[in-house]
């Protein structure tokens, strides 16, 4: 308080008059009406501080230490933010993750599951997903070989093996993946035909592009693995859609023909070449029966004539007797010459083997052996009759 302010004229009376709470103040002084000194409320602040930490108090009187910051609170702020960086520092990695450490903006090292700790401010760290499969959808307008457009949608599914060349290598590696795709999938579209990648030809079309976006990804240093490229079913833009809908169609129409008239070639052809070969067959053992029954007649006849040559006259009348057998086997006629009579006897043997099953029916055996007797009888009588016939005429 300065010197020559009114109610007091010593640092005594002033701290009396703070004591007895102003009451002996001169009721005059305006400046205890007035707001409280800030010094005055610093300094009792600080008072109270040091008595907790240990520290001397502030003093009477507005001390000159009493602006010093006590030493055991810079300890205990310094205590307590150690403590707050040292927790801080501590991170736990999933079983499925591995995270990339930057320390002092370069590459520390890369770690793996658990519970990891680092220091706060001073090193980096990103996480990266290395054994979950991630995917990309894309789709897009493109023009094909035989310039037309179609409309190809593409997933790509991919790992990132390499998590310390998937965070430094590139700066944006996911924008990479897609301009890589975007980028082969247009090029084996333009070297294939519209009509293979609307229909069967997208199975080969994804194996190419998965290799060469991995060739791409390579390339770049991305760290990333592709695991599966799956080109769906590709669409032509709807201006045009109705034209490449009947394009198709026409194609599975003669694809259908095509396919019936393989399957009516593959009923006819084995058969007509199973009937070849039956003819072909049937041929062969023909020229083998006729050479085997010429050797055998050539046989018989070379029999023949050797014992034709031991005994002409029987082997002559045996061989007639043979011919007349075989002629008179298959005749159903017979005409009878009488020897020295001028007429002939002719005997229906047709008819007769005719009736001989009719009266078998009929009459049984006996029947049967009735009818060849009286059939010799009347062919013994008429030879009678004939005999007698001409012996009157050589008597007269």
């Amino acid at each position: 308080m300065a010197w020559n302010e009114p109610g007091g004229n010593s640092d005594k009376n002033d701290d009396d008059g703070r004591k007895n709470g102003n009451k002996d103040r001169d009721p005059w002084s305006q400046q205890d009406q007035g707001p409280p000194d800030l010094d005055e409320a610093l300094n009792k602040l600080k008072s109270q501080l040091s008595g907790i930490f240990g520290g001397s108090g502030g003093g009477r009187g507005g001390n000159s230490s009493g602006g010093e910051v006590p030493k055991g609170l810079i300890v205990l702020l310094v205590a307590a933010l150690s403590l707050v960086w040292v927790f801080a520092g501590f991170y736990q990695v999933d079983e499925k993750e591995r995270t990339v450490i930057l320390r002092l903006g370069e590459y520390h090292d890369t770690v793996g599951p658990g519970l990891h700790w680092n220091p706060l401010f001073i090193d980096q760290r990103y996480s990266v997903l290395v054994t979950q499969e991630q995917d990309y959808h894309a789709r897009g307008l493109m023009l094909t070989e035989d310039e037309n457009i179609v409309e190809v949608p593409i997933s790509v599914q991919y790992k990132v093996p390499d998590p310390k060349k998937f965070v430094l290598n590139v700066r944006d590696p996911i924008t990479s993946l897609k301009h890589a795709t975007d980028s082969a999938i247009r090029h084996v579209v333009g070297s294939t035909l519209s009509s293979d990648v609307l229909s069967e030809g997208r199975q080969a079309m994804a194996q190419e592009t998965q290799e060469r976006l991995q060739r791409y990804l390579d390339s770049y240093e991305t760290g990333i693995a592709i695991t599966l490229v799956n080109i769906l079913k590709a669409e032509p833009p709807a201006a045009v859609k109705s034209a490449f809908d009947d394009v198709i169609s026409a194609k599975e129409d003669k694809d259908r023909f095509v396919n019936e008239a393989k399957t009516y070639a593959n009923g006819v052809v084995p058969e007509a070449r199973g009937k070849a070969q039956r003819i072909i067959q049937e041929a062969i053992g023909y020229r083998e029966r006729l050479v085997a029954e010429a050797d055998g007649e050539a046989q018989r006849f070379n029999q023949l004539y050797t014992e034709y040559r031991k005994a002409p006259e029987v082997t002559r009348e045996r061989l007639y007797l043979n011919s007349v057998e075989k002629v008179m086997s298959s005749v159903s006629k017979v005409l009878i010459d009488v020897e020295g009579g001028n007429n002939m006897m002719y005997l229906p043997l047709d008819k007769l083997t005719s009736q001989t099953p009719t009266a078998v029916a009929a009459g049984g055996s006996s029947q049967q052996s009735d009818m060849v007797s009286q059939v010799a009888n009347e062919v013994i009588d008429r030879l009678r009759r004939e005999q007698a016939r001409t012996r009157r005429p050589e008597g007269r």
